[in-house]
């Protein structure tokens, strides 16, 4: 039976044990904005209480056995998730994924504290030490680099569900090699140790390593991309050289007739078939000339193949596409892959939302000064926005769980102080905007 002792000492252990997940998940989250998720954290505290509480009760029917351990490690482990998914506004599994990987970390570093003892006058010194240890690592995943690794993987939209089950099956095995570690004998215990950090050491490599496929994968998906799309960039422009050969072939024609109405005084005549002309010249040529020269100022070529399949899938479900791209831009300060999955998500977003219009259009800009990389995208709509809402994960337009991205959106953003973004809606006008500075 619980003791008001035996109480005290399950709590603080507990409550150490989630105070490391706690740091852990900063760290495989690659989180920056600390201080914003540590606002957060005194909800998490409920956590241990309610796992002590658990604890003693499942301690009451002894039949369990063993399993009462793992019974209490899975309830915490979905506390843990719930808090993420609050905290870090993330869906169920990409939260469960991040505290099963959290958790692998903080279990490990649990195989290392056998030496702990709760008898101990010194158990609240060994506590400091347990959570000091988990701060040092975690710093040491930060300067490694882990948590962007594990993000990329994280924030995949095609595998959470395999991940969140791997790692959670990962994080089951730590667990198992945990109540494994109560039997063994001292003389034992440095090879138990090894064989937990080269665990630990397996499952990172094993993240990155995948992370590494993914990324290499996307790249190799982005060239195939390119190709394709200067493929049809390609085709345009052949389509403007036939139109203006076809023009070239008419002009003396067409020249001789103006000559022939303006030698008769015929002026009126004159200005409507010039008006016709200038007109058919733009409906003919005007557009695929201003595209492919704004599409040419692009200079990223990641960006440019999402921008001609956006155009390409905008033109296909009808929607009025209008590019503008003033002036070269050869660099953006920020990782372009990024750049190019927010400036993807933006443009699903606005075409969703137009596509609910009577006259559906996404207007794309993209200024270059000095050193900055302007860009806005407007777009119709008649749905009724909701600020409150509308970066949560899942939210849309269409109703819960249709969204694709703006809360991913912002996730990325927070890795870059020198991103600004603004929001506006007006008139049927939705305005997405989004400022990368030059950094020095």
């Amino acid at each position: 039976m619980f003791s008001p002792s035996d109480f005290l000492v399950g709590f603080l252990d507990t409550l150490t044990g989630h105070l490391a997940l706690a740091v852990y998940l900063l760290a495989v989250t690659d989180e920056r904005a600390v201080w914003r998720r540590l606002k957060k954290l005194p909800l998490l505290l409920l956590s241990p209480l309610i796992a002590v509480l658990l604890s003693a009760g499942l301690h009451t029917v002894p039949i369990l056995g063993t399993s009462q351990y793992f019974i209490s490690s899975f309830a915490v482990l979905i506390m843990c998730t719930l808090w993420v998914r609050w905290a870090w506004q993330f869906g169920f599994l990409r939260a469960f994924a991040a505290t099963c990987m959290a958790g692998i970390f903080q279990v490990a570093e649990s195989t290392m504290s056998f030496w702990m003892s709760g008898e101990s006058i010194f158990f609240m010194a060994q506590l400091s030490l347990y959570l000091g240890a988990s701060i040092v690592v975690s710093l040491l995943l930060y300067k490694l680099r882990f948590g962007r690794w594990f993000r990329l993987l994280l924030d995949s939209e095609t595998v959470p569900w395999r991940m969140a089950l791997l790692l959670f099956a990962l994080e089951a095995s730590m667990e198992v090699f945990l109540s494994l570690g109560k039997g063994v004998h001292p003389p034992y215990l440095p090879f138990y140790y090894l064989m937990a950090s080269v665990l630990v050491l397996l499952t990172a490599a094993l993240m990155i390593y995948l992370a590494q496929r993914f990324e290499t994968a996307r790249k190799m998906q982005a060239q195939q991309d390119v190709i394709a799309q200067q493929r049809l960039y390609e085709q345009d422009l052949e389509m403007i050289r036939r139109e203006v050969r076809t023009f070239r072939h008419d002009y003396k024609n067409l020249l001789a007739s103006l000559a022939e109405q303006a030698g008769e005084g015929e002026l009126e005549e004159l200005r409507h078939t010039l008006s016709e002309l200038d007109a058919g010249f733009d409906r003919r040529l005007g557009k695929k000339i201003q595209v492919s020269t704004q599409i040419g100022n692009l200079q990223l070529p990641e960006a440019r193949s999402l921008l001609l399949s956006k155009l390409t899938v905008m033109r296909e479900k009808g929607i009025d596409c209008r590019l503008e791209v003033l002036y070269p831009i050869a660099a953006v300060d920020m990782d372009v892959w990024d750049f190019v999955r927010c400036l993807g998500i933006l443009i699903d977003n606005a075409m969703e939302a137009a596509l609910n219009t009577e006259r559906p259009w996404v207007e794309i800009v993209l200024l270059a000064q000095e050193r900055q990389v302007f860009l806005r995208i407007s777009n119709s709509y008649t749905n009724v926005i909701e600020p409150g809402k509308m970066w949560d994960d899942g939210w849309s337009t269409k109703g819960a769980g249709r969204g694709l991205g703006l809360s991913s959106y912002q996730h990325i953003l927070e890795n870059y102080s020198n991103v600004s973004t603004g929001t506006s809606w007006e008139n049927g006008v939705f305005v997405q905007e989004m400022t990368v500075e030059g950094r020095a």
